[in-house]
């Protein structure tokens, strides 16, 4: 395939992610915290921008690809799950972390057959790293739904104030990572695949984008002198760490930590990360808690507003819970009305208008802004002018010399945390893909094709048809240069072959679909891709998650920064009892996935 040093850039947009599932039988995956997370569904990332043409007009050449990197050094896998992984101790309750042996490389012929002797012969095409479901959390947010608890124990998380310290201590190990772990290539570029956010907030988007670009980071919101929600409450029904309280988590063995809250909301500082980064908006950036559409005044007043709802009955936790996962309430009609009728029940705290829902321009122009440009950039993160512009969230980007990254925007505006794509970003898709036929194309969203299952008009483009998972699966492979789609959205690592039907051709293309994990949830996974040419008719995309630099092992009188990230991890390890489901089987973790060259079979 004849190398190409240019790509196009475009936008579209808006989402966020969220919701959980109904106290019944339906589990959720991936929301608003615990209690907004998808079903259990299945099915990720890239560096510098080129300009962007006008979304419905042909993608046109811009700015070059970054030159070719210098000679691979000793692949380096140290802070990869190679060589090691964080893992529970024996036992019942409470179980505190150490080190377990790492997970081994599986080999995956799904779509090619490996040849003998490929490691001698391959040349590395890209390497870069997948960052996905942050979920940075405004933990003292009135309009969070703590209350769900109530309903399902998924439905709160009690790591739920350390985000910010866990999202650094991931930054830290990027930083750290000399070069790629199989091929000794210099790392390109760190994506996120979003869900960056929790709850649309302005203060999890301050704290985000400078985690990523590096500054002072203060995790607090409302009275700066003191913590003020659920954890400090004294409802028995959440963790209550500096008190003595006998709550439902200590009678699981969860710790007292006298001082726990305090530190929580301490001044963090992050480096920033020394690579080029590129965001993919999820529908909890898109979206209050990640399901409602943007609109309701009252909804938006209560957010910045002084009082929060802490308890509720679970009777009517799960009807809300219901509402939600059955997607009965994208305008956020019913939690209107709840908190209108309970509002007697709510308790007092600070007002903050820091806390105020974000609107797509101003998640743009937050991006655009050279204060978060940081120290790899580039100013925007692959946004433009031409998103602000044309009002959308989708772009293209140069990953390497005949690479081009697609970051696509599949929230659907109109609410609930599912996702879909609008026609006009469909057929961008298919002419960006077309323009560059003649380079490797890898594509980034927040949802997997399984989650793509929302096809609520857009209210900004009521006219514009919506189009599934299946829809978009089809169109990836009808081109044979698609080697991977790369998302996020489901918080559980699993990988899928796709044959496509190409254009022209009998035969079709190939594709690899890799969902990773995310990180607020244990096993707190990111994910390093790197894709070669074996120089035998043969591509191969080897993926090795890692963790963060955080300590497996935890001192519970340390409430450093890093030792609060150390006990993040704890936490959400003895928080919910699936995490083995999350981390997927062998085969979703470190891999190699082959493919014929050219995507054809």
């Amino acid at each position: 395939m004849p190398r190409t040093r240019s790509v196009t850039s475009s936008v579209l947009g808006v989402d966020r992610r969220t919701v959980l599932a109904a106290t019944a039988a339906v589990s959720v995956s991936a929301g608003v915290g615990y209690a907004l997370r998808p079903t259990d569904s299945e099915a990720a990332p890239a560096r510098p921008p080129a300009a962007a043409p006008a979304p419905a007009a042909p993608a046109r050449e811009a700015a070059q690809a970054p030159a070719v990197p210098a000679a691979p050094s000793a692949p380096y896998t140290k802070g990869t799950t190679l060589a090691s992984v964080a893992a529970a101790r024996a036992g019942s309750g409470y179980r505190r972390l150490g080190s377990a042996p790492g997970w081994r490389r599986v080999v995956r012929g799904d779509l090619a057959a490996p040849v003998t002797g490929r490691a001698g012969r391959r040349t590395t095409l890209a390497a870069f790293v997948q960052l996905t479901d942050l979920h940075l959390i405004d933990s003292q947010h009135p309009l969070r739904l703590e209350y769900l608890r109530a309903a399902s124990e998924i439905a709160w998380r009690p790591q739920e104030a350390l985000t910010v310290q866990g999202a650094v201590a991931l930054v830290e190990r990027v930083n750290a990572l000399r070069t790629a772990p199989v091929t000794g290539a210099p790392l390109d570029f760190v994506i996120t695949t979003g869900d960056n956010t929790d709850n649309n907030a302005h203060t999890e988007l301050e704290w985000y984008l400078k985690v990523m670009s590096g500054g002072r980071i203060t995790p607090d919101s409302g009275d700066p002198r003191h913590y003020e929600g659920v954890q400090n409450s004294g409802v028995p029904l959440y963790w209550q760490p500096d008190s003595t309280t006998r709550d439902a988590y200590k009678q699981r063995g969860f710790p007292h930590l006298d001082g726990f809250l305090a530190a929580a909301i301490r001044e963090v500082r992050s480096p920033g990360l020394n690579l080029p980064w590129y965001p993919t908006v999820g529908n909890h950036d898109a979206m209050p808690l990640g399901c409602y559409a943007h609109g309701d005044p009252y909804l938006a007043e209560y957010a910045v507003g002084g009082r929060k709802l802490m308890e509720l009955s679970a009777a009517e936790a799960a009807k809300l819970q219901q509402s939600i996962s059955r997607d009965k309430d994208p305008r956020g009609e019913v939690i209107r009305d709840l908190l209108k009728t309970y509002a007697r029940k709510s308790r007092a705290v600070t007002p903050d208008e820091r806390r105020a829902p974000y609107t797509p321009a101003e998640y743009l122009r937050a991006h655009l802004d050279p204060a978060h440009k940081g120290v790899g950039g580039p100013v925007g993160h692959g946004y433009t002018a031409a998103n602000l512009d044309a009002g959308t969230q989708y772009h293209t980007f140069p990953i390497a010399d005949g690479v081009i990254g697609v970051s696509l925007d599949t929230t659907d505006p109109g609410g609930h945390y599912d996702g879909s794509i609008g026609t006009a970003q469909l057929n961008w898709l298919d002419e960006t893909l077309r323009a560059h036929r003649d380079a490797y194309a890898v594509v980034f969203s927040h949802h997997t094709g399984k989650s793509m299952s929302n096809t609520r008009p857009d209210p900004a483009r009521p006219a514009e048809r919506r189009h599934d998972g299946a829809e978009l699966t089809a169109l990836l492979g009808r081109h044979p240069n698609v080697l991977a789609w790369i998302n996020g959205h489901i918080h559980r690592n699993d990988i899928t072959p796709h044959k496509g039907s190409g254009e022209g051709s009998a035969e079709g293309g190939t594709f690899w679909e890799i969902s990773t994990a995310s990180h607020v949830e244990f096993p707190q996974l990111a994910r390093i891709v790197e894709l070669v040419d074996n120089k035998d008719g043969t591509l191969s995309i080897h993926t090795t998650l890692i963790e963060s630099s955080a300590p497996h092992r935890t001192d519970h009188t340390d409430l450093s920064q890093t030792g609060l990230a150390a006990l993040y991890r704890e936490l959400s390890a003895n928080a919910r009892f699936d995490g083995a489901r999350l981390a997927g089987d062998a085969k979703d973790r470190n891999t190699e996935l082959l493919l014929r060259k050219g995507g054809r079979r």
